[in-house]
């Protein structure tokens, strides 16, 4: 029930009480247009888009010459950058002295990149000769699950040969050899060249292999004159090389069997053992070819990956 004070209130303010009316029906305020009426449904403009909407915060600027200091997560993401520059400029170091120690005549140059490491050293491949890396003989699992792994990338995309050495205690043989497998591809020629350059610089003899692999429809009889024949391929795309470097003791041979298991078992006691990126067998768009993935995981020895110029 209205209160004699709302109903004094509603006379000050004009409204002229009717005859007959209750106090409680001069109280009461005009009626919304934009409320719900049973069976008229909301009116145009009423709804989510009338609600009022929260006020904007203001923020107030820091006064001129104060400092603001970075979020405690950029604080710490620098310091663990910090850290690691650190700790990648002290294995630098570590590694120059190994070399001045036993090389004194080589010249090392070190810097510390920021970035992916697999990247980085595929554009620094483009001024370099060739790159070397070591090997945690990880399956391709491994190789694909694990964020740092540089092997397969670099081996697949670098401009130069690329070196990966696998087991650091590898035992050598006398006198010293390289193994370099042919197939009569482009990047094999490529893998030639290199092996007689490197041979010539070390004193070294090549032991080039061409490894047959019997089809899985294959009639025993004839392989005798399919080897033979894979021998007078070889002869004729050693050849040339035999000729440019006369001080290369050579040896070529087909062996019957896996390209990977031939070549990983003549190279057991081998300086290295020198590929070309991509052979005949490997599927088109293919960057890494089958065999180099196998010697990668298979060979004792140093692999080395050869693309061609």
């Amino acid at each position: 029930m209205c209160t004699t004070r709302s109903a004094r209130s509603c006379s000050s303010r004009g409204t002229a009480p009717r005859t007959g009316a209750s106090p409680d029906e001069h109280c009461r305020r005009p009626r919304d247009p934009r409320r719900y009426r049973p069976g008229k449904g909301l009116p145009h403009g009423a709804g989510l888009g009338s609600r009022r909407r929260p006020p904007p915060q203001a923020s107030t600027p820091a006064p001129r010459g104060s400092t603001r200091t970075a979020p405690r997560p950029a604080r710490r993401h620098l310091r663990t950058y910090e850290g690691a520059a650190a700790r990648g400029a002290r294995a630098l170091d570590v590694a120059a002295s190994w070399v001045h120690e036993r090389h004194d005549d080589v010249e090392v140059a070190t810097d510390v990149l920021d970035g992916h490491p697999a990247q980085i050293l595929i554009r620094q491949s483009g001024r370099a000769r060739m790159i070397v890396l070591g090997s945690r003989h990880l399956s391709r699992t491994e190789e694909f699950l694990s964020a740092g792994s540089l092997v397969v990338p670099v081996s697949a995309q670098a401009r130069c040969p690329v070196v990966v050495v696998g087991d650091a205690e590898h035992v050598t043989q006398e006198p010293p050899y390289l193994v370099v497998g042919v197939d009569g591809s482009e990047s094999s020629s490529a893998a030639l060249a290199l092996a007689f350059e490197e041979a010539s610089l070390r004193g070294a003899a090549v032991r080039a292999l061409w490894v047959w692999q019997s089809p899985v429809l294959f009639s025993l009889k004839d392989e005798p004159t399919l080897v033979q024949t894979q021998r007078s391929l070889l002869s004729e795309t050693v050849a040339g090389w035999a000729e440019k470097y006369p001080d290369v003791a050579l040896t070529h041979e087909v062996p019957v069997g896996h390209p990977v298991e031939e070549l990983a078992r003549a190279a057991e006691h081998a300086l290295a053992v020198v590929v070309g990126r991509r052979g005949k067998g490997g599927y088109m768009g293919m960057r890494l070819g089958s065999v180099v993935h196998g010697l990668l995981h298979r060979a004792h020895c140093p692999v080395i990956t050869v693309p061609v110029r």
